[in-house]
């Protein structure tokens, strides 16, 4: 008999295309779930039967209740190294192997610049004018060139902003809590004398931090009081850095210029959500890890955990 294994959240219906999953074909039966169960009961109905389970990213949390509902679940794969969705405790204690794949780092980066140059250049509203055949011309662009670029962390991601950042001729600023001034120099970049200098002196702050208890909450009112209201704040790393209420207060009363988001507290962004309204927000619905290279390693490296755990060695083990 075939083992079973679902691939959940597969908005875009591309998974089985993104990967030769015909390697497998004669030991497992794939298929995909392109709708979100937010219900964590409906979910476990779905896969009740399933020997593994592929999920992408975060989106559906792998929390204790619901692995204790899934008698058969073996192998749970996840994409990338780290899911802060999945309870590893409770997997290992129903006998759960959890592996990931890897993820590649240039797709988030370059949205982080899309969102970045959005804001800047306007193109949204100026979009939309043209489309509508409303005014011409109704914004002034910001310049990049001679601006200030601050980083809050400077790891795979952020040394890769740096760089880009540097052939727009910014200048760039850096901080985190273990930043040191060597590893800024070795990027060209400058480490902020303090987290609030940074604030202070950017045009724009682009957060680049894993998300963990230190981090959580890193950025919020005085943090958004100190930029300049010509500044903008870009998070495509996780919503949870930047205080939302702050946020949402520092946008609203114009304390700065506005925020280019991709990621939020909860995801799917709830309908009424403010951040789907706010006019000097630009929102993407977590568009990050979203591109065809990324999919491509996370599906092919999925099938090769597969194989690996017929073949009773695990590979990208997690936890």
């Amino acid at each position: 008999m075939k083992l079973k294994c679902a691939i959940l959240d597969d908005y875009q219906q591309v998974a089985l295309a993104m990967a030769d999953w015909s390697v497998i074909a004669d030991r497992v039966e794939v298929f995909s779930f392109s709708q979100h169960f937010s219900d964590e009961a409906e979910l476990a109905v779905h896969l009740q039967d399933c020997d593994i389970v592929v999920a992408m990213r975060e989106r559906t949390p792998m929390t204790a209740t619901l692995l204790a509902r899934l008698p058969k679940l073996k192998l749970l794969i996840t994409s990338g190294m780290r899911n802060a969705s999945i309870d590893l405790a409770a997997a290992a204690k129903h006998g759960i192997i959890v592996s990931g794949t890897a993820s590649g780092s240039a797709a988030p980066m370059e949205l982080s610049w899309a969102l970045l140059l959005g804001l800047a250049k306007h193109l949204v509203p100026e979009n939309h004018g043209l489309r509508h055949n409303g005014p011409w011309q109704q914004t002034l662009g910001v310049t990049l060139q001679g601006k200030t670029l601050g980083l809050l962390g400077l790891g795979k991601i952020g040394s890769q902003m740096a760089v880009v950042a540097q052939a727009f001729g910014m200048r760039v600023l850096a901080w985190s809590q273990n930043l040191t001034a060597e590893r800024a120099g070795e990027v060209g970049v400058t480490r902020a004398e303090s987290k609030q200098a940074l604030f202070e002196q950017s045009d724009f702050v682009s957060v680049h931090l894993v998300l963990s208890e230190r981090s959580r909450g890193l950025v919020g009112q005085p943090e958004l009081q100190a930029m300049k209201k010509t500044a903008y704040l870009i998070n495509t790393s996780r919503a949870a850095i930047v205080d939302r209420s702050a946020l949402i207060d520092a946008l609203q009363q114009g304390q700065i210029a506005g925020a280019g988001l991709d990621v939020f507290e909860i995801e799917p962004l709830p309908a009424d959500d403010i951040f789907r309204h706010l006019p000097n927000v630009l929102a993407t619905p977590h568009l990050g890890y979203v591109a065809d290279s990324n999919y491509q390693v996370y599906f092919r490296e999925a099938i090769e955990n597969i194989e690996a755990f017929i073949a009773g060695e695990p590979l990208r083990r997690l936890g």
